[in-house]
C-alpha cells in the first residue's frame, strides 16, 4: 500500500494528511478535491492511507463507537478512525499495529488534535489489549462486517440475492491499473513488449487491453505522452466496440458521445473506427480534459460544451440536424460499480440519489433517442450496478418505445477481481469493475 514517496516523511505527518482527507469526506467533501489540498509530495502517500481507511471505514467507526460512544471533534476522530482502520486486522496492517499507535499519537500531538492526544492514546492502546474481543462484537453490525452503507448493502441484497456477497467483497478490494493501447500506433503485443523490456509484467485482455501485474505511475508508461496508451478498465473498454459492432469501421459514420468528459470512450471510438465524433459534456471545464485526452492520442473530435438533455441549443447549429448513425451515453450514475477505484463514493452517496440519477438517465435516454437515425444504434451505459440504473431503465424505455429494439449486450456486469467466476464477456480476463450495457437499434419505421 505504501509507495516510495511516503519515505519523504515521517509517517505522522502521513497520518495527518489523509486524516484530513478522510475529515474532509466525512463532511460531503469528494477525495479529489480535499487530496488536491494536500502538499505534492504527501499526496501519494495521503491517497494510499486514505483509501485504505475508506476501505475499512465502516469497521473503523463501529469500533470507535465500543471505544467511545460520544465521539470526539471531527478531527480527532479522523485520525483515530484511520489509526483503527490500519491496525484492526493485524494480518493485513501496513505497519507494525505499535508503530501505527505511536505514530497516529505523535500525529495528534503535533496538529490541532493536540488536546485529544492522550484520548487518542488511550482508545488505541485499549484497541490492541482487547482486539479479539471488539472486533468480534463489531461483527454483528452490516456496515462493519461489510465496510458499505446499510442501504446499499441491502439494495444489493434485493438485486443480486445470490451474489451480494461477492460484490462487496470485491468493492473492498484494490483495482488493478488496466491499459487500453492505441491500435493506430501499436499492436497490444509490441506494447506489452515494451512493458516487459522495462520490468513490467502484464496480463493481455480483450482487443486492445493489458491488465498489468503492479500498478505504477503513468509517467512510468512507455510512450504515454506519445498517446501510445490510456489507463482504461476492462469493463469500460467494451463501449467503444459495441457500440461499432456490425458496422463498416471505414465509413465516415456519424457518432456521438454524449456525457464524453473526461474522453476515453471518444478516444476509443476514434483509435478503432473513422468516424466522424461529436464529444458532449454540459461542464465546459470537463470539455477541456477531452480536448487533453484527443491532444495526447493525436486525435480529433468535434467537443461541445452543452447539456444533452437539451438538443435543440447545440444539435441544430453544432450537427446541422444531421441524425447520428450511432449514439453512446454513459449517463451520469451512482458509480456503485467502481468503488475499487473511488472508495469514498459509498460513503458520499445517499440512497435518494439512485432515483435523482435514475430520472435524469430517463431523461437523456428520451432526447437522444429521436436525433438517431431509423436503423441506427444507442449504446446506454453507466458504471453502476444498481439495477435502477441499468436494466430496470431500460425495460421501462422499451415498454414506452416501441421502435426501440434490444440486441445483444453484456447487461449488468458485476464487480469482479481477478480469479472469480464471473468474466467479462468476450474478455479474457475477470478482473473489472460494475458496469452496464444495452445496445438498443432504432427500427426502420
Amino acid at each position: 500500500m505504501t509507495t516510495d514517496s511516503s519515505h519523504a516523511a515521517p509517517l505522522w505527518r502521513q497520518l495527518q494528511a489523509a486524516s484530513g482527507v478522510l475529515m474532509a469526506i466525512d463532511a460531503g467533501q469528494s477525495s479529489a478535491p480535499a487530496l488536491d489540498g494536500v502538499a505534492a509530495p504527501l499526496r501519494p502517500a495521503a491517497q494510499a492511507l486514505a483509501y485504505h481507511g475508506l476501505r475499512q471505514w465502516g469497521r473503523a467507526k463501529a469500533l470507535r463507537t465500543l471505544l467511545a460512544p460520544r465521539p470526539p471533534p471531527p478531527a480527532a476522530d479522523a485520525l483515530l478512525c484511520l489509526a483503527l482502520a490500519l491496525v484492526w486486522r493485524e494480518e493485513s496492517a501496513p505497519y507494525e499495529s505499535f508503530t501505527l499507535v505511536d505514530q497516529a499519537v505523535e500525529a495528534a500531538k503535533r496538529g490541532p488534535t493536540k488536546a485529544q492526544a492522550n484520548f487518542i492514546n488511550a482508545c488505541l492502546r485499549r484497541f490492541l489489549r482487547e482486539r479479539a474481543t471488539l472486533v468480534q462484537r463489531s461483527d454483528t453490525d452490516p456496515v462493519a462486517l461489510w465496510n458499505h452503507p446499510r442501504w446499499w448493502i441491502a439494495r444489493l441484497q434485493r438485486d443480486y440475492p445470490q451474489n451480494w456477497q461477492s460484490i462487496l467483497k470485491a468493492n473492498n478490494e484494490q483495482a488493478p491499473m488496466s491499459l487500453r493501447v492505441n491500435l493506430r500506433k501499436n499492436s497490444v503485443a509490441q506494447y506489452r513488449q515494451s512493458l516487459a523490456m522495462i520490468g513490467k509484467k502484464s496480463t493481455a485482455t480483450g482487443a486492445s487491453g493489458l491488465v498489468l501485474e503492479q500498478a505504477c505511475a503513468v509517467g512510468a508508461l512507455p510512450g504515454f505522452d506519445q498517446g501510445l496508451v490510456s489507463v482504461q478498465d476492462t469493463a469500460a473498454q467494451l463501449a467503444a466496440p459495441l457500440l461499432l459492432k456490425g458496422l463498416d469501421p471505414t465509413a465516415s459514420l456519424h457518432v456521438l458521445d454524449a456525457c464524453a468528459a473526461p474522453g476515453g470512450k471518444t478516444a476509443h471510438l476514434l483509435e478503432i473506427s473513422a468516424a466522424r465524433v461529436t464529444a458532449l459534456d454540459l461542464d465546459p471545464a470537463r470539455c477541456e480534459r477531452i480536448h487533453q485526452t484527443l491532444q495526447r492520442l493525436d486525435l480529433a473530435a468535434k467537443v461541445v460544451a452543452a447539456d444533452a438533455a437539451l438538443p435543440s441549443t447545440w444539435w441544430p447549429q453544432q450537427c446541422q440536424s444531421e441524425p447520428f448513425d450511432a449514439i453512446l451515453l454513459d449517463a451520469p450514475c451512482t458509480a456503485s460499480g467502481i468503488v475499487r477505484r473511488h472508495p469514498d463514493v459509498r460513503w458520499l452517496r445517499r440512497e435518494s440519489d439512485v432515483a435523482q440519477l435514475a430520472a435524469t438517465q430517463a431523461r437523456l435516454l428520451a432526447a437522444l433517442w429521436p436525433l438517431l437515425k431509423p436503423g441506427g444504434r444507442l449504446l446506454y451505459c453507466t458504471c453502476s450496478v444498481f439495477h435502477a440504473e441499468g436494466q430496470d431503465q431500460i425495460q421501462t424505455f422499451l415498454g414506452h418505445n416501441s421502435d426501440a429494439l434490444l440486441q445483444p449486450s453484456p447487461g449488468h456486469l458485476q464487480t469482479q477481481n481477478r480469479g472469480n467466476s464471473v468474466s467479462v464477456p468476450d474478455n479474457a480476463q475477470s478482473d473489472h469493475d460494475g458496469f452496464f450495457y444495452a445496445l438498443l437499434e432504432k427500427r426502420a419505421p
